[in-house]
């Protein structure tokens, strides 16, 4: 069994699972349409058909049927994801389990899909009562917390058959000023003797763009030309606008919002613009207000909106080139929480931050990064407070 990726006729790409026959299985297609009408994200869809696929694959192992299988199977299920063992093996010569092969969030995600696949099948065709009982998804993070919300503590919950022992969360990674200046200067650097950029201006221009703003990559990879609103003598910005993408990048939750940038990122965008114009032009094509901004400039399509995987294939090329200079686990996403730590340790208020990284409520930031204003080492850090001084947070 895989997962197959399905391109469909208006250019978007979604996910299913298909069978030792080639064929969709028909009760994880009839899931995941539902989720595609419902208008799940793409990459929601991608989840939930790899850890279905991780599912029909242990049932039919084991010889348990798929549609009443029972909580202890589903117990064994998540043995065997961490583990990497089947439930009939057991591990000889160690005095310790055998350690998890796969991470605990992992795990939670594979549980939800099944979880939510089975309450589905309940609810429509009676299947898999046990399960659709069961909850995996964690308490969600609710509105900013009032005075004596810690009363609602006392009320009595209902539990769940199944539990995930969770590691309690550390601080988000960041990458420090430093590590930031290096992932600029391995995309592009600007040559003085001969008055140029050398590299990948667009990839300078991406990296730059996360970091100052804070967006998610598949926010970043939305904007257009016409969300870039520069070059026209007040404070320069950008907005965040939910629109459809080729290759499913969404905003999350769908909520327009305008970020506020540097006149450096100001002069970068306008620098990468004036590049891409004259390349289209040599190509016989006109450059739109319409068209996404990070696009294919050295492959085919060219000119076609740029895909995440290229954008990872990138960060896997600048940790080979720049060594210990970065993290070797680093990821764009890390760039995110950057922002939010250097506008905290420069004092930005958490309802500003909340609103330019584009949380629902203020009580997700303090979730995340309240251990920012705890931390007397880190606000003692100077370099923070200059490395966000040209960013500009007073319109938000």
């Amino acid at each position: 069994m895989r997962v197959q990726a399905v391109d469909v006729l208006d250019g978007a790409r979604t996910w299913t699972v298909l069978g030792d026959d080639h064929c969709c299985v028909e009760p994880i297609e009839e899931f995941l349409e539902y989720h595609r009408v419902l208008g799940s994200s793409p990459n929601t869809v991608r989840s939930y058909a790899k850890g279905l696929q991780l599912w029909w694959t242990f049932v039919a192992e084991n010889g348990v049927s798929w549609e009443d299988p029972g909580v202890q199977s589903l117990r064994a299920f998540l043995t065997a994801l961490a583990t990497g063992l089947s439930p009939s093996v057991t591990p000889l010569g160690r005095a310790d389990p055998a350690p998890p092969k796969v991470a605990e969030a992992t795990i939670s995600a594979r549980l939800a899909a099944v979880v939510s696949f089975y309450r589905y099948h309940h609810d429509v065709h009676g299947r898999g009562a046990l399960i659709a009982r069961a909850s995996a998804a964690p308490a969600r993070r609710g509105r900013y917390r009032p005075m004596l919300a810690h009363l609602d503590s006392r009320r009595r919950r209902p539990s769940s058959p199944l539990r995930l022992r969770r590691q309690r969360a550390g601080p988000p990674p960041l990458l420090s000023p430093a590590q930031v200046r290096a992932i600029l200067e391995g995309c592009a650097h600007f040559d003085v003797a001969t008055n140029r950029w050398r590299g990948s201006l667009r990839d300078r221009l991406l990296f730059a763009t996360l970091v100052e703003t804070g967006m998610r990559l598949g926010e970043a990879l939305l904007l257009t030309h016409a969300d870039w609103h520069v070059g026209r003598g007040d404070t320069p910005f950008v907005e965040v606008v939910p629109k459809e993408h080729p290759h499913g990048q969404r905003v999350k939750g769908g909520r327009h919002r305008r970020i506020y940038v540097s006149d450096e990122l100001e002069r970068l965008y306008s620098d990468y613009l004036w590049a891409l114009a004259e390349a289209t032009e040599q190509e016989g094509r006109t450059l739109e207000d319409g068209w996404f901004v990070f696009v294919n400039l050295a492959r085919e399509p060219r000119f076609a909106p740029m895909r995440p995987e290229s954008v990872y294939a990138t960060v896997r090329r600048l940790r080979r080139t720049l060594g210990d200079a970065v993290p070797q686990g680093w990821s764009p996403h890390w760039a995110r929480h950057t922002h939010a730590t250097a506008l905290l340790l420069a004092g930005v208020p958490e309802h500003v931050v909340s609103r330019r990284l584009g949380h629902a409520d203020v009580q997700t930031t303090m979730d995340l990064y309240g251990w920012v204003t705890e931390d007397a080492e880190m606000r003692a850090a100077a370099e923070w407070r200059r490395f966000a001084e040209g960013w500009r947070t007073s319109g938000d």
